[in-house]
């Protein structure tokens, strides 16, 4: 369901499967890279149907990837203290609960033309987050990119998707450096995940229409981001 609806607007998902796993009590350790990992698969599926429906823009992922795979590596590196880490992540997950109740239908009346510094900031900022947290950083680009009015919805979702999938690699290239650990059930999250993910993201870039389990989903994202800012657990 969390694949399935994430890759449905252009995202890996990382936010809903580290809430999911922050329910179930799972380790920091054991949640970065796992959700990382089901990132690439989800994410990669859903910028392919998005690029085939022609929303992808080069000029505008180019300056947003450069600055954020390095930081987003540097950030796979850093080793944050659980309970902090448990905080931060409560904090981004009320960034889809947004997403998903108030953007799914922004209206994009005129487009603007991106800035390349501010690109460079946003990019840098958001894939060193992106690798501390582990996550793609797909849940606060895309509306950062809607609120510029640099892209419409499906343009945002083609480049986010991307954007997580670069991110995801770097950021789990960083962790594998310092060490990471897998569930042994590794294998079948991905099965899940990649089939959620591509039934998602075909629907998506076409025309479809999840009012009630997107709203179901964000308010999943709302009790664990609850549970993690409160209970620290």
């Amino acid at each position: 369901m969390v694949a399935f609806l994430y890759a449905s607007v252009g995202h890996g998902g990382a936010s809903g499967y580290l809430a999911l796993m922050a329910i179930f009590s799972i380790t920091p350790d054991v949640m970065k890279p796992t959700a990382l990992l089901l990132n690439l698969f989800v994410s990669l599926t859903s910028f392919i149907q998005f690029y085939r429906g022609k929303h992808f823009i080069w000029k505008i992922f180019i300056p947003l990837a450069i600055a954020s795979i390095p930081m987003s590596f540097v950030g796979g590196l850093i080793v944050m203290d659980g309970a902090i880490y448990k905080k931060i992540l409560g904090l981004l997950l009320l960034i889809p609960v947004a997403r998903f109740l108030f953007f799914r239908n922004f209206p994009v009346s005129e487009i603007k033309p991106s800035s390349i510094p501010l690109s460079l900031l946003i990019g840098s900022t958001i894939g060193l987050v992106s690798g501390m947290i582990g996550i793609g950083g797909g849940i606060i680009l895309s509306p950062i990119l809607l609120l510029l009015k640099w892209t419409d919805q499906k343009q945002t979702a083609a480049i986010s998707a991307l954007f997580i999938f670069v991110n995801s690699l770097s950021g789990l290239g960083g962790q594998l450096v310092k060490g990471i650990h897998f569930s042994p059930d590794m294998y079948s999250y991905v099965a899940v995940a990649f089939v959620g993910g591509l039934g998602g993201a075909w629907l998506g870039s076409l025309r479809f229409k999840q009012t009630v389990l997107k709203n179901i989903l964000a308010t999943a994202l709302l009790v664990a981001a609850v549970k993690l800012l409160l209970t620290g657990a």
